[in-house]
């Protein structure tokens, strides 16, 4: 059974950076996908970064790249999103989730993936 914990979120100011984990167990960590996921409330997720365990191919949404940062440590079966110049508008509760496959082309759509974690609070104040 694939199972996903994120964990890292919490409170800071804008300008200020946090690094979220997601810890997976279930499956055989360099045959998968996993993606970043962020809500705000009265918003739709959000699908903002991605890596393939397998080849090590990333994506970033638009509205991250330059700021976010995805990486994995495959000994830990564990990816990471360093998340720096936070702002505001960053604040939702973020996701991971994975899928069976390597490649990112279709990172931000959630049905693209199979499996989900709980989430992460993340806040960002002015």
């Amino acid at each position: 059974e694939v199972h996903l914990v994120e964990s890292g979120g919490g409170s800071v100011q804008a300008g200020g950076s946090l690094r979220l984990s997601c810890a997976a167990s279930g499956f055989t960590f360099d045959e998968y996908t996993v993606g970043w996921f962020r809500q705000a409330p009265g918003k739709e997720r959000e699908g903002i970064s991605c890596i393939s365990t397998g080849d090590d191919s990333t994506a970033y949404a638009d509205s991250v790249k330059d700021r976010f940062a995805i990486s994995k440590d495959n000994a830990k079966d564990t990816v990471y999103l360093q998340m720096n110049r936070l702002e505001p508008e960053d604040t939702a509760t973020y996701y991971c989730a994975s899928t069976y496959g390597v490649g990112c082309a279709f990172y931000s759509t959630p049905s693209y993936y199979t499996d989900w974690g709980r989430g992460t609070q993340v806040t960002v104040s002015s």
